[in-house]
């Protein structure tokens, strides 16, 4: 399996609610392919789930910035690319970055990718990727990591489990100046 396009990035959330009318970005990860990364706590007054209250709002403890400056932020270091946003199960992610940005106005192509989809259809079940032995499997120190639900270490840690799967390698991402497609460059899955 070939990688379409290295125009990606990785990003994960935590959010107030899973209720798609209420729920709004609380923490944000990106991390480029090549490992430069941003972490952004936004301002929240809203409703907040009990889940939320007792896993999430304990570990939110940076300065937090407004809606309109993380807009700015997230804009200025995702760039005019385009890159498509890659998640793990990022449907909630993905709504909550429209309607943070507008739904025309992000600053990512609007198909997000889905990395538990690459992984079932690969014949993997989903739902190893939270489990450490996956992990170790494919070479993947756990320890680096603070915690589940911590959006920049989730984040990071996809990059990582894609490249992996991919079987990319940093110095080869850096090189890469294609504007946006690499379709034939030879990366293959990893035998997982």
């Amino acid at each position: 399996m070939e990688l379409f396009s290295k125009n990606i990035i990785f990003v994960d959330t935590e959010f107030s609610t899973l209720d798609p009318y209420k729920g709004e970005i609380l923490s944000l990860g990106i991390v480029k392919l090549n490992g430069e990364s941003l972490y952004l706590e936004l301002e929240f007054k809203g409703e907040t789930s009990p889940w939320v209250e007792k896993h999430i709002l304990p570990t939110l403890i940076n300065k937090k910035v407004s809606r309109k400056k993380a807009v700015s932020v997230i804009s200025n270091f995702v760039g005019k690319r385009k890159p498509y946003a890659v998640g793990f199960i990022p449907q909630h992610d993905t709504l909550y970055l429209y309607k943070l940005f507008g739904v025309n106005e992000h600053p990512f192509r609007w198909l997000p990718i889905d990395f538990a989809s690459i992984m079932f259809s690969q014949e993997i079940n989903p739902e190893n990727y939270f489990r450490e032995s996956f992990l170790k499997k494919i070479g993947i120190d756990t320890t680096r990591y603070k915690h589940t639900h911590n959006a920049l270490d989730d984040a990071k840690l996809l990059r990582e489990v894609f490249m992996k799967f991919f079987k990319i390698k940093t110095p080869s991402v850096l090189k890469d100046t294609s504007p946006l497609s690499t379709r034939g460059r030879g990366l293959k899955k990893a035998t997982l």
